[in-house]
């Protein structure tokens, strides 16, 4: 169950960042602020859960990682941000990480 709360942690952390992008649009500002803060806040909740059985270090690097690499990934697909090899072989270096940590703990 921690290691799920983690997950869906990681995944809130990628709806703050989007909903912050949200903001930054015209007529979504405060639907965007919306957004992020209940993203944020529902993260550092589950954040929090999964900490309860899971290394501080493992769990810090997944949470951020799984935020990370979903935010860059839905920067390109929606927001047009640049789609070059060097920025996904930084993902894929971040992934390797975050591999690593798991199979060590």
């Amino acid at each position: 169950m921690y290691w799920i709360s983690l997950f869906l942690a990681g995944l809130c952390e990628m709806g703050w960042a989007v909903g912050l992008k949200i903001a930054d649009l015209p007529n979504l500002k405060f639907t965007g602020i919306v957004i992020a803060v209940l993203s944020m806040s529902l993260s550092g909740f589950l954040l929090w859960y999964s900490l309860k059985e899971i290394p501080i270090g493992t769990a810090y690097a997944i949470w951020t990682s799984i935020g990370a690499v979903g935010t860059f990934v839905i920067g390109v697909l929606i927001f047009g941000d640049p789609n070059i090899p060097l920025r996904w072989l930084g993902i894929a270096c971040i992934l390797l990480g975050v591999v690593l940590l798991k199979i060590s703990s």
